[in-house]
């Protein structure tokens, strides 16, 4: 309104002031006009038009123009006036022409503008007046300046390959004016260049990426009001690997017959960066060859003799021929060609022959040497059997004793050297009078990890004296001195070495050993092939002094504490591994089983202190995954829940590791471990192997046989048996994959079959298991079978790959390189050999000598002022999760030593129980550097 009005009262002061100056001008004449407004008159003509403007933040802007001749200017916007005293004008006369120049200025506010509605942009434009009319200059908008601060489109992160295209998006937030885009690379300024490409649309595009086009790359937006900054993209350029060329073939590995020879590869041309993919293939290969042996040369037959010649001689030849040497074999030794004289050495003078020629002096001598020679070999011959008579009598004497005391003891085989009678000169001093009664007794476990080679050592000097000493046994031991005198050794058995019931078969077990000054190798074990399955049931006696019970290659034990059981008691105890199946997991959840049901007993066993059994799972437990328990059967076939391992309980102990769980058990029974995945990361380890043989049927035929079971021993151990009963090799070192529960499947599958040589069943390439095939296998063996078909018997090698993945899993490669028929003499797959023995009763079933365990209870079960209990023991030896297990004990450093033991049964290894006790400061680690010779030393 206020723009309205003053809009009228500017037109009616333009019409009065019009009026006025009209009489005047007119009276003035001419010349006055000519001077006002030009030799002709003209039009207002704009030297300066008003330009677009932005209003930045609260500052107003300034509107200016200039026209001449221009008797008013004045501003429109919006359509209306605006008031006169908003106007600043200035006049000025142009020197060149004398005319006058106006010049108007106004200024525009924020609020003017925001208070504007209309259909289109705030504008204004100025209005000239002269005699002859009025002058229109351009619109100027004016708008308010303003940039938002999102953008529409981030940059994003992108990975390409080396001479890739890189495109990166960028729209810009909203603005006026419309921002201008910049781009940065680590926080530099990015020049359009051939290579790099800033387009219009702001994207930023690099047509063949370089190592050095990686970095962080930002879109930088910018007005007249602000700047703002997107996200940062982070661009990597990477160089997938590639295969350098094949090396030479090397030499064959063999100097004689068939062997391999290989030639390799590396993943370096170029070598993968920034996480590029590594080469695919192999990166060495192997072939056969064949080197050809060297053949000696030998002598053919002689040649008949020639006839004599005038030189009383006659000759014969031989060839090189029988065979000849090839392949840098020897040439043959000796000549090649003999001369003999013919006549004895009675030539003529004349050189005329004299066959006929023999004097009688001659023959007669010839007959005298004759029988002279014959007399004195008859001689010499009588001479040389009395002078032997009369030396083995004297030497009978002077026989060696070896006395029979191979007694097999608890579960070891003893083999015992008494000394001989006084006087033996191969004694170590036979001046000394020997006791006849006390015998050195050597020791071996004949299924633990100790070894008869550590006693033999020790007792080395015992042996040096003995030439040539050598042990042989085959159901007897048999000692032999030099070439001479022997002896036998007899298996006896003890009468308490072997529960009741047990009785060790040692037939066909050969045993061979030469001990001596220079030998390294002391005892060494000929495994037979046995095609029975090995025993899921194992017993032992056991009384006082305790012991270890242990199912052969299952990683299955028991261990029985030193004073669990009751003096002048014994028990018969025994572990069997279930093989039938059982309802241990529920119906109702999702559990699977994740280690064999093992069963302890007898029923009825009596013992004062817990027992600790070892039992192996499949569990991945890396991650908590999972929720794992323990599960006891109880009447009528169920089962009942014993303890979670994650929680506390007082009836029993759980030590979970990563292949094996450390139970405490006071309760004989069958128990098992079961698993309850808690997400669909949940795994469980599959081993994986592959094994071989050819088909009976076909001669041209070989069958590659893949195995998927749980990664225990247990459930490995019964395919090895299997594969050993039916001649199969083992073609790679098994490998375990993490089959998760994501539900999907498992696959395999054989690759690389070299078509040329070799042809495969149609259809049977690829194979697969369901998940719950897998998921729920329970111990038991997934077996899948590819029958490959050879064209010729020239292929003698297989080579191929056998893919396992599971579907969105982890994927493993077992690859195969194998001859097709097995060489005579060859064992194709030999499984860990079984034991008949597997008890260890006292202190050799223990790692921790008796006078140091007692030492360490008497110490720890008493608190004292310091706190230094069994707790802390616990606590020192990471045993310190369900304390009130221990606390319930009677000695409760007992029962965490004997936890202690289970655990480290297979590396006997002392010092992480001397640094827990160096630890406490109770004592120093030095003292429990025992060796296996002093386990009843007092603990000093």
């Amino acid at each position: 309104m206020g723009q309205f009005s003053g809009g009228c009262y500017l037109s009616c002061g333009i019409l009065v002031f019009l009026g006025l100056q009209v009489p005047a001008t007119l009276g003035r004449g001419s010349r006055g006009e000519a001077l006002q407004h030009g030799p002709s008159g003209t039009l207002p003509h704009f030297l300066e038009e008003p330009d677009d403007a932005y209003i930045v933040k609260s500052n107003p802007i300034k509107l200016q123009c200039q026209a001449q001749p221009a008797l008013q200017i004045f501003f429109k916007c919006n359509g209306e006036w605006v008031h006169q005293s908003q106007h600043m004008s200035q006049e000025r006369t142009d020197l060149g022409t004398g005319l006058k120049i106006r010049e108007v200025m106004i200024n525009v506010s924020r609020q003017q503008v925001e208070d504007f509605h209309g259909p289109e942009d705030y504008w204004c434009l100025c209005v000239a007046w002269s005699h002859l009319g009025t002058s229109k200059s351009r619109k100027a908008t004016v708008r308010i300046a303003y940039l938002r601060k999102n953008f529409e489109q981030d940059p994003q992160g992108i990975e390409v390959p080396l001479k890739g295209m890189i495109v990166l998006h960028c729209r810009p937030p909203e603005g006026v004016p419309v921002a201008e885009v910049d781009w940065l690379k680590n926080e530099e300024s990015v020049n359009s260049d051939g290579i790099i490409d800033t387009r219009a649309d702001h994207n930023l595009i690099i047509s063949e990426a370089r190592l050095s086009d990686s970095g962080n790359y930002t879109c930088l937006a910018s007005n007249i009001v602000a700047k703002r900054r997107s996200t940062t993209a982070t661009v990597v350029v990477y160089v997938n690997g590639g295969w350098s060329l094949w090396t030479d073939w090397s030499l064959c590995n063999v100097r004689c017959g068939r062997g391999v020879q290989k030639r390799s590869r590396t993943c370096t041309n170029p070598a993968p960066l920034n996480g590029g993919t590594f080469c695919e293939g192999m990166s060495v290969q192997k072939s056969t060859c064949n080197t050809l042996c060297p053949v000696d040369g030998g002598w053919g037959e002689w040649t008949e003799w020639t006839v004599c010649s005038a030189e009383c001689e006659r000759q014969r030849s031989r060839d090189c021929t029988a065979p000849e040497p090839k392949h840098g074999g020897r040439l043959c030794d000796g000549a090649a060609l003999a001369t003999h004289n013919c006549t004895g050495g009675l030539c003529t003078q004349n050189r005329k022959l004299l066959h006929d020629v023999k004097p009688q002096g001659v023959e007669g001598s010839s007959d005298v040497a004759l029988y002279s020679g014959l007399a004195a070999g008859v001689v010499t011959v009588v001479v040389l059997i009395v002078a032997v008579t009369l030396y083995r009598k004297n030497q009978s004497e002077y026989g060696v004793d070896v006395i029979d005391s191979s007694a097999l003891t608890g579960g070891f085989q003893s083999f015992s050297f008494k000394t001989s009678r006084q006087g033996n000169p191969l004694l170590i001093n036979s001046s000394m009078q020997p006791d006849l009664t006390v015998s050195r007794t050597y020791t071996s476990p004949m299924c633990f990890q100790d070894s008869i080679d550590k006693e033999l050592m020790a007792e080395r000097s015992l042996l040096d004296p003995l030439p040539d000493l050598k042990v042989k046994g085959q159901s007897s031991f048999m000692v032999s001195l030099g070439v001479a005198e022997r002896a036998e050794y007899h298996a006896m058995s003890h009468p308490q070495t072997f529960p009741r019931g047990m009785a060790p078969d040692y037939s066909g077990v050969t045993v061979e050993a030469t001990l001596g000054r220079r030998e390294k190798s002391l005892f060494m074990r000929h495994a037979p092939l046995i095609s029975t399955r090995p025993p899921h049931k194992t017993t032992g006696v056991f009384g006082h002094a305790g012991g270890r019970l242990v199912v052969p290659n299952t990683g299955i034990s028991l261990l029985v504490p030193h004073g669990g059981i009751a003096e002048d008691t014994t028990w018969e105890m025994y572990m069997i591994i279930n093989q039938e199946d059982s309802c241990t997991v529920s119906d109702e959840g999702q559990e699977i089983l994740l280690s064999p049901e093992v069963t302890y007993g007898p029923p009825g066993l009596d013992l004062s202190c817990p027992i600790a059994m070892t039992i192996a799972h499949c569990a991945e437990v890396a991650a908590d995954n999972w929720t794992i328990r323990l599960k006891r059967q109880i009447q009528d076939n169920k089962w009942e829940e014993v303890m979670s391992v994650d929680e506390e309980s007082a009836s029993c102990y759980c030590l979970l590791e990563a292949q094996s769980c450390h139970l405490l058990l006071e309760r004989p029974g069958r128990y098992a471990l079961v698993g309850e995945p808690l997400s669909q990361e949940a795994a469980k380890r599959l081993r994986l192997a592959v094994f071989g043989s050819p088909d009976t049927c076909n001669p041209l035929a070989f069958t590659l046989r893949v195995y998927c079971v749980d990664d225990t021993p247990h459930a490995f151990q019964e395919v090895a048996v299997g594969e050993r009963s039916r001649g199969g090799r083992l073609l790679e070192e098994p490998k375990t994959l993490l089959f998760r529960r994501n539900t999907f499947s498992l696959q395999v599958s054989i690759q690389d079959v070299p078509q040329l040589l070799w042809s495969i069943k149609p259809f049977t390439t690829c194979q697969e298991f369901s998940f719950s095939q897998v998921w729920a296998s329970n111990q038991r063996p997934l077996q899948c079978a590819f029958s490959l078909e050879r064209y010729s018997h020239s292929s003698s090698q297989l080579s191929c790959k056998i893919s396992i993945r599971q579907v969105k899993g982890q994927e493993q490669i077992l690859q195969v390189y194998t001859p097709v028929e097995s060489e005579k003499g060859v064992v194709p797959f030999l499984a860990q050999s079984d034991c008949t023995v597997t008890s260890q009763t006292g202190s050799r079933a223990f790692k921790i000598p008796l006078s140091i365990r007692q030492r360490i209870c008497a110490t720890f079960d008493t608190a004292n002022a310091k706190g230094k209990d069994w707790q802390l023991l616990a606590q020192k030896l990471h045993i310190d999760r369900n304390l009130c297990y221990f606390a319930c004990q009677e000695s409760p450093s007992a029962v965490i030593l004997s936890l202690w033991e289970a655990q480290h049964q297979d590396s006997g290894d002392l010092d992480s129980l001397a640094s827990a006790l160096e630890e406490i400061g109770k004592v120093q680690s030095t003292t429990l550097v025992c060796s296996h010779e002093e386990l009843d030393t007092e603990f000093t």
